[in-house]
């Protein structure tokens, strides 16, 4: 039996495929793989914003709230959509109730500064809050406010997918974890939540606005800066 010679020059020719793979479909045109991955993230950033917009919906459907009668706008979050990073406040105040926006003012300055101390662009994260409505004079939202908007928290987690949360605040750390007991013992720990059947690891630290009524607590907040920046380079975060 004579054996039929193969093309060894590694020419894909007419010859060579049929010895190989008779119902081969041959394209002189490459793949394009960068477009592939391109076309994914926008697809997947156009189902986030659906999301997002349902979510919204459903908030601002909640009947007898009081933060809702007595607030201008419904702060859900803004940023990129698509971080790896999902930062959570406690309540929007004056400023953010004006705008419509998270963090702005004197709060704001102090998280920005915050984050470019550990190498992080604000635009780069998604921030949002654990209630979207401001509550009366800034005060603290109720246990049981707090619990009636976790629920909405949670989903929004679960739509932008972090592979980190950043929880800040007291009322923030209640509503997704169920701890109510001082901030000063929870917080500078990793701990976990489970969503939908996924993981994520968090971590509680002073919100902004504390720090500037009590700047002594800068030091600890530091840390637990410190603490973040380290768990984004294990897990080889690109941010």
């Amino acid at each position: 039996m004579t054996k039929k010679a193969i093309n060894q020059k590694g020419i894909l020719n007419d010859e060579f495929i049929d010895v190989i793979e008779p119902d081969f479909i041959f394209n002189n045109k490459p793949i394009n793989r960068f477009k592939i991955v391109k076309d994914s993230i926008k697809d997947n950033q156009t189902v986030k914003h659906e999301l997002l917009i349902k979510l919204k919906d459903q908030i601002n459907s909640i009947e007898n709230c009081n933060l809702k009668d007595n607030s201008q706008n419904l702060i859900l979050g803004d940023g990129n959509i698509n971080s790896p990073v999902m930062l959570i406040g406690e309540a929007p105040g004056l400023d953010e109730d004006k705008t419509g926006t998270t963090f702005n003012g004197e709060i704001g300055e102090l998280l920005n500064k915050m984050l470019i101390a550990i190498k992080i662009s604000r635009k780069n994260i998604y921030c949002s809050y654990a209630v979207n409505f401001r509550p009366p004079e800034d005060r603290k939202p109720t246990s049981q406010e707090i619990k009636r908007y976790s629920v909405f928290l949670k989903n929004h987690i679960s739509i932008i997918n972090p592979k980190i949360i950043i929880l800040m605040g007291s009322t923030a750390m209640e509503s997704l974890t169920g701890i109510n007991s001082k901030i000063s013992s929870e917080r500078g720990s990793w701990k976990e939540i489970i969503l939908n059947n996924k993981n994520y690891p968090l971590i509680i630290t002073f919100n902004p606005s504390y720090l500037i009524r009590f700047p002594e607590n800068k030091k600890y907040s530091w840390i637990d800066l410190k603490k973040i920046r380290k768990k984004i380079d294990e897990l080889k975060i690109i941010i």
